[in-house]
């Protein structure tokens, strides 16, 4: 399995408020298969980062399609080489 960040620049528009929610339970379902690490909004910025585990670009196009605001979506596709953070560390020993 390959990890891939995904940036995406949307645009509120249309119905695009009404599909949050089914947006929202599709996104979940794929954090609760721990096919997705982590997912980011910014409304400020209208953008979106995704970083999850695929085998190939492909399969993580495929994914991206079945969500309902896809239409709403410019976006790019990276494979990522390096991965580090406080998640992916062990807890820092703290003697008694």
């Amino acid at each position: 399995m390959k990890k891939y960040q995904v940036t995406i620049q949307f645009e509120m528009k249309d119905d695009f408020t009404d599909l949050i929610p089914p947006h929202r339970t599709y996104i979940n379902f794929l954090i609760n298969k721990d096919i997705i690490d982590q997912y980011i909004v910014s409304m400020e910025t209208q953008k979106i980062w995704i970083t999850l585990n695929a085998t190939d670009k492909t399969e993580v196009e495929k994914l991206l399609i079945k969500s309902p605001i896809y239409q709403f979506w410019q976006y790019e596709i990276d494979e990522l080489f390096v991965w580090d953070g406080q998640h992916y560390r062990l807890p820092a020993v703290q003697p008694n």
